[in-house]
C-alpha cells in the first residue's frame, strides 16, 4: 500500500469514470475506449465542459487541421529497396507555427500520432509559447538499420515532406528514436531543397547538434522541465527533493536526464526500468553512471550495480516520486495499483491512462500531468528557434533561467485553475491551456 500520509481530498470537478462527450459520435471520433486520442482528446473535452468553452471550440480542437502520410522507398545496404511509411499531423496554429516531434518507431501509427500532436497544442499553450501542435513520425526501428540507411530515410522522408514544413510554418523536433543527427539530416536536406533568400531555412527544425545552429541546454531540456515542476510542487506535497526517492520507467533522453538533475537535487534513484529490464538499489543507483552504461549497451539490462527485479516489483517499490518517461499509456489500472508512491510526475506523453489516473486518484497519488511537465522541451525547442531567428548564440545559464521562468509559470496557471474550478491536477491544466486558446479564438474569429 502507499505510505501517503493522508489521501488527497475529494474534488468537486473530477472526470467521472464513464465521461462521454457528445462530440465523440458526432466527429466520428475512435469508439474504443482503450484509444490513445479518444483517451487524450476526451481529458480536454472534460476540462472544457467544466470550464463551459464554447462548442465550436470544442469541436475545432477535438480534430487535427491536417493529416499526412506518405509512403517513400530507400536503398538498403544490401541494394534491395525497402518501403517506409510517414505521417505529419498539424493539429492547430491558432497561437503560432505548428510546432513538435518526430517519432522513429516500428510501432507509429496515426492516431498515436494525431493524439501527440493534440497535446502539443495543449502543452504550447499552457507553457507560453507563440507555438500550435504537430507531430510526426516513421514507421521504423533505427536500431535495424546502419548508420547509412538511416541517413537516406531521414532525407527522403524530409523530402516528402519538405512542402509541408518549414520555419515559419511547421518546425519538428527529435522524440522516441530520433536524435539530434536525425534533426541535422533534416535541415540540410531543407536547406538544400528550399529556395535561396534571408531566412534561416535550418530553423526549420529544433533539436539539432549545437555545431548546426543547435541550442544550448535543449537536450536536457524535457528532464529539466520535469524536474524545475517537481521543485515548485513539491512543498504542496509537504516534501522535499533532498529528502525523496524515486524510480524512473524508461531511461532515454527523457528519464535519463531527469535522473541525472533530481540526483543533482539531492534525490535518490532507487528503481529504473527500460525495454530491456527493470533493476533495484535500496542504497541508491546512480543517475550518471547508469547513463553512461546505457549509452554503451543500449539498456539497464545487466547493469552489475543493482539488481534484476520483475515488473511486478520495480512498481510496487516504495518511493517518494515515480517518473514515467517511456512511452504513452504504461501505466493502466494494473500498474496504478502496484505503484506504491506519492507522486507520479509524468515524463512522458500520456503515460498514464485514464482508468489507471482514477486509480491513483482513488488511493490519494497526486498526478503532475505531462504537459506540464514533459513542456520543457518545446520550451527550449522556441528558444533555439528564435536564437536561428535572430542569428544568435545564448549561454546555457540564460537558457535554464527562461526555462525555469516558463515552467513556473505553467505551475502557477495550473494552481489557479485547479483553485478556481475545484479539480484534479491534469483537468487545471487542460484549462488553463483552453484559456488561452479560447483568447486566441476570440480575438482572431472564425474566417470568412
Amino acid at each position: 500500500m502507499s505510505t501517503i500520509a493522508a489521501p488527497t481530498p475529494k474534488v468537486k470537478n473530477a472526470q467521472p469514470k464513464d465521461y462521454n462527450s457528445p462530440l465523440f459520435a458526432e466527429l466520428g471520433l475512435p469508439s474504443d475506449p482503450n484509444n490513445l486520442y479518444r483517451q487524450t482528446v476526451g481529458c480536454m473535452l472534460y476540462g472544457a465542459e467544466v470550464m463551459g468553452l464554447p462548442n465550436y471550440l470544442q469541436q475545432i480542437l477535438a480534430q487535427p487541421k491536417n493529416e499526412i502520410m506518405v509512403h517513400f522507398p530507400v536503398k538498403m545496404d544490401d541494394g534491395r529497396f525497402q518501403l517506409f511509411k510517414g505521417y505529419r499531423v498539424q493539429h492547430n496554429n491558432a497561437l503560432g507555427p505548428y510546432k513538435g516531434g518526430l517519432r522513429f518507431h516500428p510501432d507509429v501509427h496515426l492516431d498515436d500520432v494525431k493524439s501527440l500532436a493534440f497535446l502539443m497544442t495543449m502543452k504550447c499553450s499552457l507553457v507560453g509559447v507563440p507555438y500550435g501542435g504537430g507531430k510526426g513520425g516513421i514507421k521504423v526501428d533505427p536500431r535495424k538499420h546502419s548508420k547509412g540507411e538511416m541517413e537516406r530515410i531521414v532525407r527522403r522522408f524530409t523530402s516528402a515532406i519538405a512542402h509541408n514544413v518549414g520555419p515559419e510554418y511547421d518546425i519538428p523536433a527529435p522524440d522516441v528514436g530520433s536524435n539530434s543527427q536525425h534533426m541535422a539530416w533534416i535541415a540540410d536536406t531543407y536547406t538544400f531543397l528550399s529556395e535561396i533568400g534571408g531566412s534561416n531555412p535550418t530553423a526549420v527544425v529544433t533539436g539539432k547538434p549545437v555545431e548546426y545552429g543547435g541550442s544550448l541546454g535543449r537536450e536536457k531540456a524535457t528532464g529539466q522541465g520535469v524536474v524545475d515542476t517537481l521543485v515548485e510542487m513539491l512543498p504542496e506535497l509537504n516534501l522535499r527533493p533532498d529528502q525523496c526517492t524515486f524510480s524512473v520507467l524508461g531511461y532515454g533522453n527523457v528519464g535519463s536526464w531527469s535522473g541525472k538533475i533530481f540526483q543533482d537535487k539531492g534525490a535518490k534513484m532507487i528503481a529504473v526500468a527500460d525495454h530491456t529490464g527493470f533493476i533495484k538499489n535500496d542504497k541508491g543507483i546512480d543517475a550518471h553512471d547508469l547513463a553512461k552504461y546505457v549509452d554503451q549497451h543500449g539498456g539497464v539490462k545487466g547493469y552489475t550495480k543493482a539488481g534484476a527485479i520483475t515488473k511486478e516489483e520495480f512498481y510496487r517499490t516504495k518511493v517518494d516520486v515515480f517518473i514515467p518517461a517511456a512511452l504513452e499509456q504504461m501505466v493502466q489500472e494494473t500498474e496504478a495499483a502496484w505503484l506504491d508512491c506519492k507522486v507520479v510526475a509524468e515524463g512522458a506523453n500520456a503515460p498514464t491512462t485514464p482508468a489507471g489516473e482514477r486509480v491513483l486518484q482513488g488511493r490519494g497519488i497526486e498526478v503532475l500531468p505531462a504537459i506540464l511537465c514533459n513542456a520543457g522541451g518545446v520550451t527550449v525547442s522556441y528558444f533555439e528557434w528564435v536564437q536561428n531567428k535572430t542569428f544568435q548564440s545564448w549561454e546555457l545559464e540564460k537558457v535554464d533561467s527562461l526555462l525555469n521562468k516558463h515552467m513556473l509559470g505553467a505551475a502557477a496557471r495550473t494552481r489557479a485553475a485547479r483553485k478556481k474550478y475545484n479539480c484534479e491536477l491534469r483537468t487545471a491544466a487542460y484549462i488553463a491551456a483552453l484559456e488561452r486558446l479560447q483568447k486566441a479564438y476570440e480575438f482572431r474569429g472564425i474566417f470568412p
